[in-house]
């Protein structure tokens, strides 16, 4: 029977004969999220186990909930041939296009990897450093597993809560130019809430649009628009995993339990070429060290001492209003004003940007006061490690 699971999935037969679901050798339950792929996961335990009758038992149970699951159909139609004759390859329908056969083994192979491999509860990803208190909920994307997954804000822990598989683009990620049909990587934001009646059938039962490109992609010449968050059309359950000109794909049930967490205006969503995960006592130390810059930094602007207070950003400092020189003499020309500065930081999150840099992402509403001036603004950072310190590379409104 091995031979009739090595014919549906080729090397993946591997995976599922290397015992119970693991994750960096530590047995773990299915969280919520992801039925399908749990579903798919007791067909393939059943195959694995030689009962057939089984396994079409539940592919057909499946297919009640999931009518349009062609990853499912396919299988059930080779369930049914291994009945009768030996398999020799997946997707047995005679003159079935091989691009779709394709398209659907590479959907099963992200499905089960990912219900196969999960992360650890201990463990969270790198970039979660700091989400504001209002910031209920975070969005994590991997691109290379298709995964998406969902993070809540437990006291400033991420916790996590869900994962669905996903489509991203047909030519992978780090999108760089309009049209390119590649995946944005970096930190974003849900900037609106499209509902089913404002769009085609093509973006199923919504959309989220994100706000690429964002400061740090516009400061580097990345181009582009419309990233989406969005669904399937009503004949599709789900896409392969590269299938879409850029926009992150979920099945339109997945959507709809997505739409439950999402905060137009606040909610992160971080897209990754493939997620690092950091054990809770790493991260723990990585977010101090951080957050100790970012007081520095503070630090200094009240100290008054323009020099202190500018050796914390780059010389390749660049904002919309120019460089770092601009940004220096206009500094020491406020700074010979003031008796005394004041600066509170509140609602202050900190996310780390995949990627191949070190770069950080911070954000923080900022209470100035000052013999002359009080005001308070939302602002955003990008940090950048140089020569083994954290500089400044760009300021701005966020």
């Amino acid at each position: 029977m091995h031979q009739f699971l090595r014919a549906l999935l080729g090397g993946l037969a591997l995976l599922l004969a290397c015992g119970p679901l693991t994750v960096f050798g530590a047995e773990i339950s299915r969280a919520p999220g992801g039925d399908a792929d749990a579903a798919l996961g007791a067909v393939f335990k059943d195959i694995e186990q030689s009962r057939l009758s089984s396994a079409l038992e539940k592919i057909d149970a499946l297919l009640v909930g999931y009518p349009n699951f062609r990853l499912a159909h396919l299988i059930r139609g080779d369930l049914l041939l291994a009945r009768a004759r030996p398999l020799v390859s997946f997707g047995n329908p005679q003159d079935a296009p091989a691009d779709k056969l394709a398209d659907l083994r590479d959907e099963a192979i992200a499905r089960l990897k990912a219900y196969r491999n999960r992360p650890p509860s201990n463990y969270v990803p790198r970039y979660l450093l700091q989400m504001e208190p209002e910031q209920k909920y975070a969005i994590v994307v991997d691109t290379q597993r298709s995964r998406l997954y969902i993070y809540q804000n437990d006291n400033g822990r991420p916790r996590f809560v869900a994962d669905y598989y996903i489509t991203h683009g047909k030519l992978g990620a780090e999108k760089a130019r309009e049209g390119d049909k590649r995946t944005p990587v970096g930190v974003y934001h849900v900037t609106a809430n499209l509902p089913r009646q404002k769009l085609s059938d093509f973006y199923g039962s919504g959309a989220f649009p994100i706000s690429y490109p964002n400061e740090w992609d516009r400061q580097q010449g990345r181009d582009g628009h419309g990233i989406w968050l969005h669904g399937t059309p009503s004949d599709t359950y789900s896409r392969p995993p590269r299938a879409s000109d850029g926009c992150v794909v979920l099945t339109n049930r997945d959507l709809d339990a997505l739409s439950s967490y999402m905060q137009i205006g606040l909610t992160p969503v971080i897209i990754s070429n493939t997620i690092e995960w950091l054990s809770v006592d790493d991260w723990a130390s990585e977010r101090r060290s951080l957050n100790n810059q970012i007081e520095d930094w503070r630090k200094d602007w009240e100290s008054r001492d323009v020099d202190r207070y500018l050796a914390h950003y780059s010389k390749n400092f660049r904002n919309s209003e120019g460089g770092y020189e601009q940004w220096a003499r206009q500094k020491r020309l406020v700074s010979a004003s003031k008796n005394w500065v004041k600066v509170d930081l509140g609602k202050l999150s900190v996310f780390r940007s995949p990627g191949k840099q070190d770069l950080i992402v911070v954000t923080f509403e900022q209470d100035y006061r000052s013999n002359n001036l009080s005001n308070v603004l939302k602002k955003r950072q990008y940090w950048l490690k140089e020569g083994g310190r954290w500089k400044i590379v760009y300021e701005g409104f966020a």
